[in-house]
């Protein structure tokens, strides 16, 4: 006869593995991290193929086979972008002076421009080192990745079933209530954010290219990925650009790609895409989820990206519910 004490104990028990598990296997606990949350959000996909006819084996392999090849269309293309265009990229910063002043209050500030670009090169030569060198570990933690995103995909119900039982009956509601709030925040980092990026990577190469910029396809490139960074966005990449305009004495241009550029690139993707696919998302407000993303990368780094802003909804969510255990009484009185 299984007890609620034994249950107990074996929960407790769980627990201390699972945190002897996270400090043994910390490399990949990032890997696995993402191929949760991606499997989170993929799991309706998943859901609706087996619905029109595949077993669910079949199911998983065709959906893990749309996350890869979407996440390599996600990723491999900009990276690809950026290094073809690199000469272009450098060819647009050669054209500005080697260094600046900016007069404020009397006070002159110089910036050696030239200096600064200097130690970006050396910046991004150290890191395209490391990547090389750590290429046969990317590859392994690809493949790992794969195959927990199957997995969890071809028996998703195993770890809720576990769950469920360990947690007693009453608090039942309260596990569904973090489950709709943890898929509605997912859903906003992973497919929201990816339209509004790419929304706004095309409103930004239509932008640029009318203004004549000839490395417009690169600057869209940045834009849009500039879009996953909340707040700040593609707005930087239009200053930038008219920062540039500016010094190099181009002003029209400066305030032409200000205007255009922060009302078509910056506004317009944020207007258009993200009300249409606001209500499949638990409507976090902008300044929680800068909060999570901004603290997330800074404490745990890509990682973060996806789990500050997963710690903060719950933590909202958590407060919500808290609100709503208060009684009639208590409600009167506060």
């Amino acid at each position: 006869m299984v007890t609620r004490q034994r249950t107990y104990v074996l929960a407790g028990l769980l627990v201390a593995l699972s945190l002897l598990t996270t400090v043994l296997l910390s490399s990949v606990l990032a890997t696995v991290f993402f191929a949760i949350t991606v499997a989170y959000v993929l799991f309706p996909l998943s859901e609706w193929f087996v619905r029109h006819g595949l077993s669910k084996r079949l199911a998983a392999a065709v959906t893990t086979v749309i996350a890869f090849v979407g996440g390599s269309l996600v990723l491999v293309p900009p990276a690809a972008v950026l290094y073809r265009r690199r000469r272009d990229l450098f060819a647009f910063f050669q054209q500005l002076p080697d260094s600046v002043t900016i007069v404020v209050g009397g006070f002159r500030y110089p910036i050696n421009i030239e200096k600064t670009l200097a130690g970006l090169s050396e910046s991004l030569r150290a890191v395209a080192v490391a990547l090389a060198s750590e290429t046969p570990i990317i590859a392994l933690k690809i493949v790992l990745f794969t195959i927990l995103v199957y997995a969890m995909l071809w028996r998703p119900s195993a770890p809720g079933e576990v769950l469920y039982r360990t947690i007693p009956r009453p608090y039942h509601d309260l596990v569904t209530r973090f489950h709709e709030r943890l898929r509605g925040t997912l859903y906003a980092i992973y497919v929201l954010q990816a339209a509004t990026a790419f929304g706004t990577f095309l409103m930004a190469w239509a932008v640029f290219g009318m203004l004549g910029y000839k490395s417009a396809f690169s600057l869209a490139v940045v834009a849009g990925i500039l879009q996953f960074v909340p707040v700040v966005g593609p707005s930087v990449v239009v200053v930038a650009i008219a920062a540039a305009d500016v010094v190099t004495g181009d002003v029209v241009g400066a305030l032409l790609v200000t205007v255009l550029g922060l009302a078509l690139v910056g506004f317009l993707p944020d207007a258009v895409i993200r009300p249409r696919l606001a209500r499949y998302t638990t409507g976090m407000p902008a300044s929680l989820y800068f909060v999570g993303f901004t603290g997330g990368v800074l404490s745990l780094g890509l990682v973060g990206f996806i789990a500050g802003p997963v710690v903060v909804a719950l933590l909202a969510e958590t407060a919500n519910l808290l609100a709503e255990e208060r009684g009639p009484e208590q409600q009167a009185l506060g």
